[in-house]
Parts: C-alpha cells; sequence; structure tokens
C-alpha cells in the first residue's frame, strides 16, 4: 500500500503503545446515532505493540508475534484499510505542508491479542500517530493527537494516554485517574478473534430493555483507590461478557476453570474474546499462568498494569 508523501533523508523513529482491560464496562442502550453510551474504566496492561516509521517508499509491513492468528497479516498488511494506513494519512492530511512530507515505511510488530478486545488495533492507531508525528518533526500538541485519535476509534484516545481512566461518551470521554497500585494479570487471548459489532448486536438482542443510563463505575473506581486487589476483584464488571460468552460459550468454561485454579477474578475484556484474571501478586500470576499452560492453553500470557500509553522507545 502507498502513503501520498515525498522521499527525504532516512531516519526512524519507533514508538510503544499497551493493550488495555475494562475493568468496567457498563453499556446502555443505543442512542439516536446508534452508538451506545458506555460507562467504562480502562486499564492500560503490559503486552504491547510496536510500530516503527522509516523513511522509505511508502509499504506496511507487519511482524507478528508466533502466538497470534496468520490472519494479522492478511488484517494489517493488504490493502488500503487498516487503523495504521488511516492514521498515517490522517495525519499527514492534517499536517502543514503535507505534500513535503517525506514518505515513509512501517514496521508494526504486533504483539496484542487481535480482535481480542484489549485495543490492538488501536494501539497499532495511536502508536502510528506519535511515530510520525515525531518523525516528520511536526510538534502536534496532546490535546490535537487525542482530537485525531478519537476519529480513529473510540479506544484511541486511551492508547495514547495510558495508565488507568475513566471513559464516558463512547468510552473516548477521558479522566485520568491515580492508580499507584499495581495490578497482576493473567491474559488467556484466543486463537480466533471475536468481532466487537457482532458482541454488541447480540447484547442488543439479549437486552433489547438495557438502560439508557449504563451501570455505574463507582464501585470499581473505590475499589481502586482502597489499592485492594479482593475489592477490585469483587468489582470487575463487563456487560458485553455475557454476549460474548452466548456467541463463544467456551470462555464461560475458561473463566470458570481459572478461578477454580485460584485466580481471584475471571472477565472477558471488552468485547472478547480474551480473558483476563486478577491475581494477588506477580508470583500469584506466574504461578497461575503455569498452571493455565500445563492445562494445554495455547497462550499464557502475564502483564501488569497500569503501564505508560503511547512512547517514544530509544
Amino acid at each position: 500500500m502507498t502513503l501520498s508523501i515525498q522521499p527525504d533523508a532516512q531516519r526512524s523513529v519507533t514508538v510503544r503503545a499497551p493493550a488495555k482491560i475494562n475493568l468496567h464496562l457498563g453499556v446502555g442502550r443505543p442512542r439516536d446515532d446508534g452508538f451506545h453510551p458506555l460507562d467504562t474504566v480502562f486499564q492500560a496492561v503490559g503486552l504491547y505493540d510496536d510500530v516503527r516509521a522509516t523513511d522509505g517508499d511508502g509499504t506496511v509491513t507487519v511482524e507478528p508475534a508466533s502466538y497470534l492468528p496468520d490472519s494479522v497479516l492478511t488484517d494489517l498488511a493488504s490493502g488500503d484499510d487498516n487503523i495504521v494506513t488511516h492514521a498515517a494519512r490522517l495525519l499527514a492530511a492534517t499536517a502543514p505542508g503535507a505534500d513535503e512530507l517525506p514518505r515513509v515505511d512501517l514496521l508494526v510488530e504486533k504483539r496484542i491479542p487481535v480482535a481480542g478486545g484489549m485495543a490492538g488495533g488501536s494501539a497499532d492507531g495511536a502508536a502510528t500517530l506519535v511515530a510520525l508525528d515525531r518523525l516528520w518533526n511536526l510538534g502536534t500538541s496532546d490535546e490535537r493527537l487525542l482530537e485525531l485519535a478519537a476519529t480513529l476509534g473510540s479506544d484511541v484516545p486511551f492508547s495514547l494516554l495510558g495508565g488507568t481512566a475513566h471513559g464516558a461518551g463512547r468510552g473516548d470521554v477521558l479522566h485520568t485517574i491515580p492508580d499507584p497500585t499495581t495490578w497482576w494479570w493473567v491474559v488467556v487471548p484466543s486463537h480466533e478473534g471475536l468481532a466487537t459489532p457482532s458482541v454488541y448486536r447480540r447484547f442488543d438482542e439479549m437486552f433489547p430493555d438495557a438502560p439508557a443510563t449504563p451501570a455505574s463505575s463507582a464501585g470499581t473506581l473505590a475499589a481502586l483507590a482502597a489499592g485492594d486487589p479482593d475489592r477490585l476483584a469483587a468489582a470487575l464488571h463487563n456487560d458485553l461478557e455475557a454476549p460474548a460468552i452466548d456467541l463463544r460459550p467456551a470462555l464461560g468454561d475458561l473463566i470458570a476453570h481459572g478461578e477454580a485454579e485460584g485466580a481471584l477474578r475471571g472477565i472477558v475484556s471488552g468485547s472478547g474474546p480474551t480473558v483476563a484474571f486478577l491475581c494477588w501478586s506477580g508470583d500469584h500470576a506466574r504461578s497461575l499462568a503455569d498452571t493455565l499452560q500445563g492445562d494445554d492453553l495455547p497462550v499464557v500470557l502475564v502483564a501488569n498494569g497500569p503501564v505508560a500509553g503511547a512512547h517514544l522507545l530509544p
């Protein structure tokens, strides 16, 4: 695919962006514009995608982790309809002197589960915005980058921000939450993704009388303020979990299995199908991961949060 910009001396910038887990995801019935109002709490966790922007001839290359499905290459490296290319063109179109910007090659080192409810695509979009802003020396303000990110998708602004944040509206109206505790998670992705629109459609079918106002995140926010893993485990909430399990019943079995093996709580991450298990500590997380991996689950990952949003690598 080609990004419509001109050559220059070769330089390279690499930006890392994190995955997210929704500690709370309250979903209201669709508004008149078709979007569901959300009350959500995001936490950025230590699973990352890296995007490297280099002056080149305008190609996009993907290097997926071995545990990701082959479809990642098809989704991101063929055609022009992917978030990396959209982010590059959006930033170029809004930059002064766009016709003089150098052509770029983009390399996506992909580790976040795809279509897994962890904002992997959003992380790539956010990383691309930051990488190209630095490569092209645009000096775009943080506020403007957040505005551009919101046009790419509801989760992209949080991928820029990172840490822990409360989201309203479509999840893109963000307020940072102080969160000094280190939380530990075991993350179990699925080899087959689950499309977010299909999960929302199933939510609407299962809950036609859903309230207009989504379930409040107050309990989750109080648990974070207390820094208490047991309290956070009790407060974890996801209105999309039931429809995700309805579409993929094995997710319910996985949650029950992980909790039986000692997880404080298991929850579908976002629209799924990734499942995240909250643990007491790093040692507890590594022990649970070893147990689940021994049960022949193909991929079991350990991550902690909160971590920084999209940021430059040396």
